[in-house]
């Protein structure tokens, strides 16, 4: 019996079952072996085609399995109906090829952290004792996160900013936009959420997602506007008090209270999102607007990417307590994201006393590493840039005075071995949260190379 259908290579590092089973597939789907079409033997096609029986049985029966061909007793394999419409699939795995990047020498990008400020040696050694409790880890954990978390993060976030929660209102996740999911399926009447222009497109997709539409409101030199606010008819407001993406500065305490007041008087909710808001380090950190409300109407999210690791994806949400009510029943239907292992290992980092420790050493470094990366930049560009510091992000906002847009400024960086981003708004981002400080004055002075052409 002849067999066009089957081509097998063998010295392909594809098992010889799995060729098999690809080439029978392939004459099914394209119609060369017809509905009811019998296949040989198990014993006749090992024969023929020198393979062992085991290898031909295993392809049989995965195509059994997938619904290619049936069996039936003391008969034999059958084809069934299983033609596609168009091209065959490929029978060999496709070949990837990875893009190379460029070299990095300095890397003013925001999603990475200076590896020699970190605490890796002690956040390992946390995790090995996490990794070290056997019996904690043949589950899956808690849905809502682990409690031994939870009641690390009530007294921290109170320590650090005021947040007055219990264990119970704090969820866990792998970041904010979890989190954020998880809180759209609780706003069931509320179809709109304002926050200040430009807005924030990682919160903004995750409204997107749920349906909820996203009004991007003006704003002034306090904050989002009230009267904006207020005219939008929104009842959900999405706040970044400790930076303001446009200024680069914390709203005022007097906006933070008319914030509440409004969320008082129109049954609101602020959504307070306080990326990095321990780390400022110009003066000291202004509290938190939950727990200023007294725990009532705001719902707090805290991370922790720039204070460990940003490969570590652990943030926390507080609930208030009647988002907490429609929350609890509903909360085994959702999956835990975040590590088990890496949430015991935060725990123990916190109630060490470990996290405020590095927090502190945090404040100086950055304040250190912002003053130096500013006198350096104004030293090599004087008046053909424009800077703002957005102090909590760990950033600086540039203005370049260039007819080359900010596509272009990133491409001529690169090329030097600079990296650097570009804002929505066509501006240039730095963020000196991974650079080494001893790197910076050479860092800029490769960016004064590369940019050279740019000022012509």
């Amino acid at each position: 019996m002849t067999y066009d259908y089957i081509q097998l290579d063998r010295n392909s590092g594809v098992p010889l079952y799995r060729q098999l089973y690809l080439n029978i597939r392939t004459a099914v789907e394209s119609g060369g072996l017809k509905e009811n079409d019998r296949l040989p033997s198990v014993r006749r096609l090992s024969d023929d085609l020198h393979l062992s029986c085991t290898t031909v049985e295993s392809a049989y029966q995965q195509l059994c399995v997938e619904g290619y061909i049936h069996s039936s007793p003391h008969r034999g394999y059958f084809a069934l109906d299983a033609r596609r419409e168009g091209p065959a699939r490929r029978t060999v795995p496709p070949v990837f090829h990875r893009t190379v990047s460029p070299e990095v020498r300095y890397n003013f990008g925001t999603d990475c952290v200076d590896i020699g400020h970190t605490d890796i040696k002690i956040w390992r050694r946390n995790v090995r004792s996490a990794l070290n409790r056997e019996n904690v880890l043949c589950s899956y954990g808690e849905h809502q996160g682990e409690i031994e978390l939870r009641e690390a993060l009530s007294s921290y976030s109170f320590g650090t900013r005021g947040v007055i929660a219990t264990p119970e209102q704090i969820v866990i996740g792998a970041g904010t936009q979890p989190l954020l999911s998880i809180l759209c399926g609780l706003m069931e009447r509320r179809r709109s959420v304002a926050m200040e222009e430009p807005g924030f497109p990682q919160a903004e997709q995750v409204f997107s997602d749920y349906g909820i539409s996203v009004l991007k409101l003006p704003g002034d030199s306090s904050g989002i506007s009230m009267d904006a606010l207020e005219k939008s008819g929104a009842r959900l407001a999405y706040i970044n008090p400790s930076n303001r993406i446009c200024t680069g500065s914390s709203i005022p305490v007097s906006r933070r209270t008319e914030l509440l007041r409004w969320a008082h008087r129109s049954g609101g909710i602020i959504i307070e999102d306080d990326y990095n808001g321990e780390l400022r380090y110009r003066a000291r950190p202004v509290p938190a607007m939950q727990g200023i409300a007294g725990g009532r109407g705001v719902v707090y999210l805290g991370s922790f990417s720039k204070l460990l690791l940003p490969s570590v994806r652990i943030g926390y949400m507080v609930l208030t307590p009647e988002l907490l009510k429609e929350y609890l029943p509903r909360a085994a239907n959702y999956n835990q994201t975040a590590s088990k292992v890496e949430q015991l290992a935060l725990a123990e980092y916190i109630r060490s006393g470990q996290m405020e420790r590095h927090l502190r050493r945090l404040r100086k470094l950055y304040g250190a590493k912002s003053e130096r990366l500013i006198k350096a930049m104004k030293n090599a560009f004087g008046g053909k840039i424009d800077i703002l510091l957005e102090e909590t992000p760990l950033t600086l906002i540039l203005t370049v005075h260039t007819e080359k847009n900010a596509d272009g400024l990133c491409r001529l960086a690169m090329k030097n071995g600079v990296r650097v981003q570009k804002t929505e708004d066509g501006k240039i981002r730095l963020g000196f949260a991974g650079i080494p400080i001893g790197d910076i004055e050479d860092a800029v002075q490769c960016l004064k190379s590369a940019w050279s052409t740019a000022f012509k």
